[in-house]
């Protein structure tokens, strides 16, 4: 479908308090059961968690990036992660970028091996060499290498859709029949593939009509995957189709898809798929204030009905940042601290990514989901880990 011929579908914002309790683990650690609780008519034996409960828990960030880390750093991001009791699935991406992609794989399987219970991680594979002879043999052997050294899973990136070309300029999707036996291949060795295919909705809308201050910011700097400026690639409802046309085709693959799986802006659009295919999940990550651009009720109901199919995580990065690793741990303290609030209690929280005067209503979420978002799902979905 061609940019001009997106039909707007509107979100249900939520309300706008007029009020902000202070942003801090203590004020949503007061040990007093969710009024959620009462107002729901909740069975009385179903338990709930204070921030403070939830960062004692084990948990797996489902979706994070070592991209660079110091050895003189490496014991103070892993105390970090040690406070929150918190592991990251590391995800190596950006098969276009053979050289970084490299770099990402062999950091990844190193800090595996010297931290196994904090790290896991995802490989992925050469792109660069697409359409040679030879690059279906040698992604086959980066992947194979890969799991030797602990890798759980295989990442595919929206290069399929929006960069990746063939000789004569047509876009590569990701239900590509030339991709077929590196997925059965996958498949085989019991494998998860993460799958980050298309982009949010608003990347098809100018900046003007975006619904949040994120997605302006992200767009404005990196025009490139802008998809409005790019009438040229596949639309967005091309890049959702080729992504459920993978899944049909390979029902034996366990799927997790990035970020929502590009549906962030329609939960019944995201529902119509975990219903059709039971090969299919998603993680959160960097959709979570997508989440809190919806009705609050509708999300809270979305996520017990699917809470076998949603996996936590953040998109978090070590090594990207101007403000070196001090900066890293700075914004993963203060995401997991906004997030524990937000899924766990009934409190205001602060959304400064939708817009600067923000604030919405934690979810007040069951412990026993809290449980499997935070953990239970990304182990059950990355078997290994």
């Amino acid at each position: 479908m061609r940019n001009n011929q997106l039909v707007r579908k509107s979100y249900l914002f939520p309300a706008v308090f007029i009020f902000l309790t202070a942003f801090s683990a203590g004020c949503a650690g007061s040990g007093k059961e969710p009024a959620e609780s009462k107002m729901s008519g909740a069975d009385e034996n179903v338990s709930f968690m204070t921030v403070e409960e939830l960062m004692r828990e084990p948990k797996i960030d489902a979706h994070a990036h070592f991209m660079a880390l110091a050895a003189e750093d490496e014991k103070k991001f892993i105390a970090s992660l040690d406070q929150h009791n918190m592991s990251w699935l590391t995800i190596s991406t950006v098969g276009t970028d053979w050289a970084n992609l490299r770099k990402q794989i062999s950091l990844a399987g190193h800090l595996h091996a010297d931290y196994p219970g904090r790290v896991g991680w995802v490989v992925s594979f050469n792109l660069e060499n697409w359409g040679s002879p030879e690059w279906r043999r040698q992604a086959i052997e980066t992947i194979a290498s890969g799991v030797k050294n602990g890798a759980l899973a295989v990442k595919v990136w929206k290069e399929f859709g929006m960069l990746l070309k063939d000789a004569d300029g047509s876009f590569v999707m990701v239900d590509d029949p030339r991709l077929s036996p590196v997925l059965d291949y996958i498949e085989s060795r019991g494998l998860t593939l993460t799958a980050h295919i298309g982009e949010p909705y608003n990347c098809w809308l100018p900046l003007d009509s975006m619904t949040n201050q994120r997605s302006v910011d992200y767009y404005s700097e990196h025009p490139q995957y802008h998809g409005y400026l790019l009438p040229e690639a596949p639309g967005y409802w091309e890049q959702i189709a080729s992504r459920d046309s993978m899944l049909a085709r390979h029902p034996g693959l366990r799927v997790v898809g990035a970020h929502l799986g590009s549906l962030e802006w329609n939960l019944d659009e995201l529902a119509a798929r975990l219903e059709s295919y039971p090969n299919f999940a998603v993680d959160m990550a960097e959709r979570i204030y997508n989440l809190q651009e919806h009705d609050r009720d509708k999300v809270r109901d979305f996520i017990i009905k699917y809470q076998d199919r949603l996996l936590y995580g953040t998109d978090l990065v070590s090594g990207w940042g101007d403000k070196g690793v001090e900066g890293d741990l700075e914004k993963l303290e203060r995401t997991y601290l906004s997030d524990y609030r937000y899924f766990a209690t009934d409190e205001q929280v602060k959304v400064h990514w939708i817009s600067p005067t923000t604030v919405v209503r934690g979810l007040a979420l069951p412990a026993s989901v809290l449980r499997k978002i935070f953990y239970e799902n990304a182990r059950k979905w990355y078997p290994g880990l």
